[in-house]
């Protein structure tokens, strides 16, 4: 650290952890870092169309890097991407978000500055982000070797995001030497003796145990141990809605979605008569239970999660997620005969293909169209609902915000998926609603030469949300306008495959183009589908909003 800058200090901090790009927008408090970016070399600063794509693209980079980085300006910046951070906290994605701020003496002067509240107050913001932020911290000269590595240990161990603002004037300052001590949480060793007897003695006792692969355990990449402990036992395995590709769904254990009365049947009725449910860093929100309609009597399930345990009733504290399951294969003699046979969605053909294009045809179509290591991005609508309900090949990654739900995530976290790993094929599905929001990163994707695929439905409505309006009359305020998308592309510039398909002859004929031209070029298919088709899922979501609102 002899002679180093905050900036090259804090970039080979950020590389160390195999970050090769960083998301933002520039603005005049964060020129110097940007410049002292260009000096480093081996970090890409990559452009975005606003701070708040930028930070739905870092997002979606961590979720398949593991970790990513942002770069906004003070006050307006930082404020447009206070909605995608919030994301990355809810759905426990470490972000690390760098913010330039006006000089160091003008904050101890309480100057009134262009960007600010013009009260004199530059803490404001910071401590804002403290609601969204595992840790904040305003980096001098003589703390940066202790709060940096300190930000972004904290952002490891969490898996939520992170602030670091640093004055424009002290980015190419020396950084002070000092020691630095990173305490890590530990497990107890008691607590997790305890709670593995207890687990090992009631999964002995169990006749139907079954098991629910959940969201951290992709986020804490425990996939493998997840899998060894079902294979150990031969469990069946289902995956709630954000679990979705935490489990090898490929795999002969795997037996679907459980998403309570929303998802497969079979699936649920497998899960909620089982006299121990073995949940693996699940959670229990509205969207990951079919709106709470799960039926999992708490008595009888195992609940593991990131930080403790708990059995039953009887809570163990301080028992981290990855050494109870790294104890637990070698601990239970539990052996089940044989996994129950279900039926998964879209594996049926439908063979008229001049009818209208419609989501019967589409969705059982582009399952068969995936491949092994697809990443496969989902917005916010009636696709988020439907995507859920594909069998994954090995090795896939499936994107989507679930807990937040933000609507326009996808299209610039497509963009952050393919900067991420430009090696493997990167798909979208979105809706014209959602995609309006952010349609801007199409450009970035063209100028960074990516090459996704797009499903596009292009109805003239939020079709999602007017499956969840309970109101007795169709609302007009969830049309919207009809556009060209693929003249949005020309007008973007670069190179692009684009087809407009109203049929599921011309959807099957767009796919095979697209399948040939993706590994040179972005491809974008329109689907013109009728208003309100929506798969299954969103037909039996809406039967339970209904009763609920009778209830009211």
């Amino acid at each position: 650290m002899e002679n180093k800058t905050i900036g090259s200090f804090l970039y080979d901090c950020l590389s160390n952890e195999g970050i090769t790009d960083i998301f933002g927008v520039p603005g005049d408090y964060n020129f110097s870092l940007l410049n002292a970016l260009e000096e480093y070399g081996s970090i890409k600063f990559v452009n975005c169309c606003n701070e708040l794509n930028a930070g739905y693209a870092a997002d979606a980079y961590a979720r398949v890097k593991g970790i990513s980085a942002l770069i906004t300006t003070f006050g307006v910046g930082e404020l447009s991407t206070c909605n995608a951070i919030a994301g990355s906290y809810c759905e426990s994605v470490p972000v690390i978000h760098i913010i330039g701020g006006p000089k160091t003496a003008v904050q101890q002067e309480h100057k009134q500055m262009h960007h600010t509240l013009l009260n004199g107050d530059f803490e404001v913001f910071k401590n804002l982000y403290g609601f969204i932020s595992q840790y904040t911290a305003k980096i001098t000269p003589e703390n940066a070797a202790v709060e940096i590595p300190t930000a972004i240990a904290a952002a490891k161990e969490s898996k939520k995001p992170v602030y670091l603002l640093i004055a424009s004037d002290i980015v190419n300052k020396p950084v002070v030497q000092r020691d630095v001590n990173i305490s890590k949480k530990q497990t107890s060793q008691p607590s997790l003796q305890a709670a593995v007897q207890h687990i090992s003695s009631t999964m002995d006792q169990s006749q139907n145990p079954v098991l629910l692969s959940g969201i951290h355990v992709s986020r804490y990449n425990l996939q493998a141990r997840v899998q060894q402990l079902a294979e150990k036992i031969n469990l069946p395995v289902a995956t709630m809605m954000m679990g979705k590709g935490s489990f090898d769904e490929r795999h002969k254990n795997f037996i679907g979605l459980y998403a309570g009365s929303l998802g497969n049947t079979q699936v649920q009725n497998i899960v909620e008569t089982s006299d121990c449910v073995l949940a693996v860093g699940t959670n229990w929100s509205d969207y990951n239970t079919g709106i709470f309609t799960a039926r999992i009597n708490p008595v009888k399930l195992i609940d593991i999660q990131p930080n403790k345990v708990s059995v039953g009733m009887t809570v163990y504290e301080n028992v981290l997620i990855q050494d109870i399951l790294s104890e637990l294969p070698g601990r239970i003699n539990k052996q089940m005969p044989s996994i129950p046979q279900v039926n998964f969605s879209y594996e049926n053909d439908y063979p008229y293909m001049e009818e209208p294009v419609t989501a019967r045809y589409y969705y059982p179509r582009i399952q068969k169209m995936l491949r092994e290591n697809d990443i496969l991005v989902a917005d916010a609508g009636s696709f988020q609902f439907g995507s859920a309900l594909f069998k994954l090949p090995r090795g896939a990654t499936y994107i989507t915000q679930g807990g937040w739900g933000s609507i326009g995530y996808g299209t610039p976290a497509t963009f952050g998926a393919c900067m991420a790993d430009k090696n493997r094929r990167v798909i979208l599905f979105v809706g014209d609603g959602s995609n309006q929001m952010t349609v801007q990163e199409f450009s970035s994707m063209l100028v960074n030469k990516c090459k996704p695929i797009i499903f596009l439905v292009n109805n003239s409505e939020y079709t999602i949300e007017k499956y969840l309006n309970a109101a007795p009359k169709p609302a007009p305020y969830n049309n919207i306008a009809s556009w060209d998308y693929a003249k949005l592309l020309e007008a973007f510039g670069g190179d692009f495959f684009s087809a407009k398909v109203h049929t599921n002859k011309e959807l099957d004929a767009a796919i095979k183009q697209a399948e040939t031209l993706c590994s040179q070029k972005l491809c974008l298919i329109e689907l013109f589908a009728p208003q309100m088709d929506a798969p299954e899922i969103v037909h039996k979501m809406k039967s339970v909003v209904e009763q609920m609102a009778k209830q009211m």
